[in-house]
């Protein structure tokens, strides 16, 4: 077991396709809930949590090779890393963990001009999926707050980590969709 630092994800770094972080498992984050959000810094709607202590939300802790956050901190530049070291469970020794919190001050909800996209999307429900099952997917629609609109840019992802889902995750990401009272846009 590495002694470097862990980030615990809760949006795309649940898909371990999305990143090549060390000793990747599922982990809770007490303390916090999961929001959509827009920043002036990102022309879409993203993940991002905020501080509620009835709250808590799963997700996947790993560790930083080398305890470097400098990559991190480029990939997620419109967050800012909080300590949760102690707000985190998960079935191994304690480490120092952190978490990407989009700043307040700079971030909106969604809207149809920064909508949240399909692609983006696609990748966290099938990160939930292939760590948590149907269960995890039914968590993370449950814990995750202000949805906005939707944009399908399933055919041409914008979304740079997209992955390729499989034709029974497709149905699941559509079938979950439907469930929710949100407006899908398309291009």
């Amino acid at each position: 077991m590495t002694d470097d630092p862990a980030v615990f994800g809760y949006g795309s770094l649940v898909n371990l396709a999305t990143h090549d972080f060390a000793a990747p498992r599922a982990a809770r984050l007490t303390g916090w809930r999961r929001i959509w959000r827009h920043s002036t810094q990102r022309q879409v709607a993203f993940l991002s949590v905020e501080p509620d202590p009835n709250s808590s939300i799963s997700g996947v802790i790993a560790h930083l090779p080398g305890g470097d956050w400098a990559a991190l901190d480029a990939r997620e530049h419109a967050y800012t890393r909080r300590d949760v070291t102690h707000q985190v469970t998960h079935i191994s020794t304690p480490i120092a963990t952190a978490v990407y919190e989009a700043r307040p001050e700079l971030t909106q909800h969604p809207s149809v001009g920064h909508p949240i996209l399909l692609s983006y999307l696609d990748v966290v429900i099938q990160g939930f999926l292939q760590l948590y099952g149907q269960d995890g997917v039914d968590d993370f629609i449950a814990t995750t707050h202000d949805w906005g609109p939707i944009l399908n840019d399933r055919t041409a992802p914008i979304y740079p980590r997209a992955q390729t889902l499989s034709a029974q995750e497709i149905r699941i990401v559509d079938r979950t969709l439907e469930q929710l009272p949100v407006r899908m846009q398309h291009r």
